[in-house]
């Protein structure tokens, strides 16, 4: 599937991406345990989730066994990069630096993950 063709995934879906991206290929039976440990969640309303899913060509599923298997048809990345670009297109205009200034503003940062950000700035500079 080209980048420019993979649909936005629901809050839903991406719950279900996020369980095949972790744990691989895996069962409708599988993906929803994993979904209820969280939230409340019908094993119907999973598998007609994923069946909606593979039409959309967001899951791929092995049907030569009797039980399914699905995996996810798109990149973890990709998906993440086209989710943020919409949402800083949307809500920020474009710019990260007011997405950084809101999310570090809004947030107790770590020294740790202060110094994992002067890190990447480092290495996106071209610098340490």
């Amino acid at each position: 599937m080209k980048h420019t063709q993979i649909p936005k995934p629901t809050e839903s879906e991406l719950e279900i991406l996020q369980v095949l991206w972790d744990h691989g290929a895996s069962t409708v039976r599988f993906v929803n345990e994993q979904i209820s440990e969280k939230k409340e969640t019908g094993y119907t309303t999973t598998l007609k989730l994923m069946q909606i899913m593979h039409v959309k060509e967001l899951l791929t599923r092995d049907d030569s066994t009797r039980t399914h298997v699905f995996d996810a048809a798109i990149s973890e990345g990709e998906t993440k990069q086209k989710l943020l670009d919409k949402f800083l297109d949307a809500t920020f205009r474009g710019s990260a630096t007011q997405l950084v200034m809101q999310a570090l503003g809004n947030s107790k940062t770590s020294k740790a993950e202060l110094n994992q950000i002067r890190e990447l700035l480092d290495q996106l500079e071209g610098g340490k």
